[in-house]
């Protein structure tokens, strides 16, 4: 009896088995995924949605598949969605940076579209909530000389700030237009950039040839070129310390006692601490030191 009802367990557990080898089996998906990824302007771009096709279908009709007047996820499976990584105008209405859900209400002559604040849905959501609409604007369809029998949604029409949106089935095209703020970025960047490399880039790549054995009068170099932009206690101190390196011990105590002074105006006695503690190593006596940490 013990035997047979082991047998009959084996041969469950076979069963399962096979049952969830043959679930395993794939096939083309009817309506594939597709993500785009593109710039508008400085403005990274992502598109994700998937791609139903037309299959002999009529679509957009008042008994079609996507019948006018009625909501839909503009695409298939979950819901389509759109993000941008800065603030851009969408038909000259202003959105938000981040991610969106992509609804639209097709018609014959207009279609509403409604950028989403849920992207979790799929489909279209149960329960409607303005609050979560960020942007609801209309846009005309415009008929096609050719089928589109795939589902798709491409930008094009790029210029230096701007490029258009284009959903595109059956012979139906409707497109809206994505403006985003080049001016700003590039005037600031361009300042920058005639301003010259900044203090902190001094400091920073000097930092790094100090702390990795590489050529010190470069660093020395650097560190000096960011105290004459503003001399800053860490800063100082890290000059009097590549200094030292370099065998001048007399501009190290002379720089650590600039640093110590800055530190007090600071209120930092860390940096107090460590620069007498140099200033003794470096030759300078205890007194030296003292006299310099209350030169104030």
């Amino acid at each position: 009896m013990k035997k047979v009802l082991i047998l009959t367990c084996l041969m469950c557990g076979l069963m399962a088995t096979s049952s969830t080898l043959n679930a395993q089996i794939k096939t083309p998906a009817p309506s594939p995924m597709i993500t785009i990824e593109t710039a508008i302007g400085l403005t990274d771009v992502m598109i994700e949605y998937s791609r139903p096709s037309v299959k002999g279908r009529t679509i957009f009709a008042a008994d079609g598949l996507t019948p006018f007047g009625k909501m839909w996820r503009t695409g298939a499976n979950a819901s389509t969605k759109i993000s941008f990584s800065s603030d851009v105008k969408i038909n000259g209405q202003t959105l938000p940076k981040g991610k969106y859900a992509l609804y639209s209400k097709p018609g014959k002559a207009e279609w509403e579209m409604i950028f989403y604040k849920n992207t979790t849905h799929w489909g279209t959501p149960r329960e409607w909530k303005a609050e979560d609409e960020a942007l609801r604007f209309t846009a005309r369809p415009q008929a096609l000389p050719m089928m589109i029998e795939t589902f798709t949604i491409l930008p094009g029409n790029n210029k230096v700030n701007s490029a258009d949106i284009s959903i595109m089935w059956e012979k139906t095209m409707v497109s809206f237009t994505v403006e985003t703020d080049v001016e700003t970025p590039v005037l600031a960047s361009i300042e920058k950039a005639m301003a010259g490399t900044s203090r902190g880039d001094y400091y920073t790549a000097a930092r790094y040839y100090y702390d990795n054995g590489k050529d010190l009068s470069k660093a020395h170099g650097w560190v000096k070129k960011a105290n004459e932009i503003d001399a800053k206690f860490w800063q100082l101190r890290l000059q009097s310390l590549i200094e030292a390196k370099m065998g001048d011990k007399k501009s190290a105590i002379a720089t650590a006692k600039r640093s110590i002074e800055a530190a007090q105006a600071a209120g930092n006695e860390d940096y107090v601490r460590m620069n007498n503690k140099s200033i003794t190593e470096w030759g300078g006596t205890a007194v030296d030191a003292m006299k310099s940490s209350k030169s104030k």
